[in-house]
This record gives C-alpha cells, structure tokens and sequence, in this order.
C-alpha cells in the first residue's frame, strides 16, 4: 500500500491552525487545505446568538467542508498527491455537541455519519493549544469582523472540549499519531526554531509511516 501523507492541523479558534497548515505545506511541497470560514453566511449571526443560529451555522459547515475532503480525496489523495489542512472534518462533532440542542445534534450526527463513514482519515494529526489570553490575543491581532463577538467562556469551553476530544481521538485511533504542541511556549510564525522543531517531529512521523508503507522484499 502506498503512503500518502495525509495531515491535519487542529485546534481551537485563534491557535494558529491556517498558518501552520500553509508552513507545512510549503516545507513539504504539499498541497494545501484551508476550511471556509469567511463564506459561512449565519458566521456571525451566530456569535451574536449562538441558540438562534447554531444550526444553520453547523450544516453550512458540514456540508462545505464533505465537499472540500471529498475533492481533496479525489484531485489529490487517490493520486498520491500528500495534503496538509488546517482542519479535519471531525472537528464539525466538537462544535456541533456543544452548540446544538439534544434533537438537533442527534439529527446532525446522523447526517454527519451518512457523509463522513467513507472519508479518508489523516494519518497524522498536528493539535495545538493555548491558553485564553493567547487564544484572544491571536484573535485580537488578525481581525476578523465576525469574531468580534466571540464569548472568551465560549472560547474557553471549546479549548476543554477540544482537549477532550484529542484524548478519546487517540483512543479510538491508535494507529493516527497526535503530536501536541502548546501554543504558549512555541510561537513558529515569529520564531523560526519553534517552527523548525515543530517540521522536524513531523519528519520523524512521516519517515516512520513510509517505512511501515514499504512492500515487502521478496526474496
């Protein structure tokens, strides 16, 4: 079976997902996932009203981002072509879970699993994390209009739903290496070191998941 790398970059809003992704990919010479987010019509209606508004927001999330994993599945992955994403389409449950009521969310997984059951999973996750203050600060620097609003305690929620997650993630996924990265300590836009380290265990993985991959000699 031939390894082609397939990595996803996650966690909560502000950790610098989108700039690791791009840093990935171009080390790499990958090509490059990037979630819409700025096309999502009810974005920021529903950080003004997440009750009113979670649902439209999430299925315009779910549709959009099956669509993007299925078109990267097809232009890229089936041809051997390695991607690097700035997210993964189970980030929808971690949202989803905590935004939507009991009836909703029970509905939504279901249409989730119908998408999702024959999607192809990353064989490498990238998850980074970092406190409130780092989270908002980010936030604050880039500037988006419609994350103005964003609740800190809806951010801070999302960081212990996220961690959360990752851990049932890897108990259900043993075979997907998770490398962690504190978004306190490394800063890999301003500091080239922290961005090297980071590239570098990625490398291990990667070598590591190719050997695996190899076909057997035969003799």
């Amino acid at each position: 079976m031939t390894y082609t790398p397939f990595i996803t970059v996650e966690g909560p809003i502000g950790v610098g997902k989108t700039s690791l992704a791009k840093a990935i990919a171009d080390h790499f010479q990958f090509a490059l996932l990037k979630e819409i987010v700025d096309e999502n019509p009810f974005l920021g209606k529903f950080y003004e009203n997440i009750d009113e508004w979670s649902f439209q927001t999430e299925m315009f999330f779910l549709c959009n981002r099956y669509k993007q994993l299925e078109d990267i599945e097809s232009q890229f992955l089936a041809n051997g072509q390695a991607v690097a994403a700035d997210y993964h389409i189970f980030k929808n449950l971690i949202f989803a879970q905590r935004t939507l009521k009991s009836r909703q969310y029970d509905k939504y997984l279901e249409i989730f699993n119908i998408l999702t059951h024959d999607m192809p999973k990353p064989n490498i996750v990238v998850y980074l994390n970092a406190s409130l203050d780092t989270l908002l600060n980010r936030i604050s620097k880039r500037g988006r209009e419609f994350e103005k609003n964003i609740s800190p305690l809806y951010l801070e929620q999302l960081s212990i739903d996220y961690g959360s997650f990752m851990e049932r993630f890897e108990e259900k996924h043993p075979d997907i290496p998770v490398l962690r990265f504190n978004g306190d300590v490394l800063d890999f836009v301003e500091n080239k070191q922290d961005l090297t380290a980071i590239i570098t265990e990625i490398e291990t993985v990667l070598q590591k998941g190719a050997i695996r991959h190899e076909p057997e000699k035969k003799i």
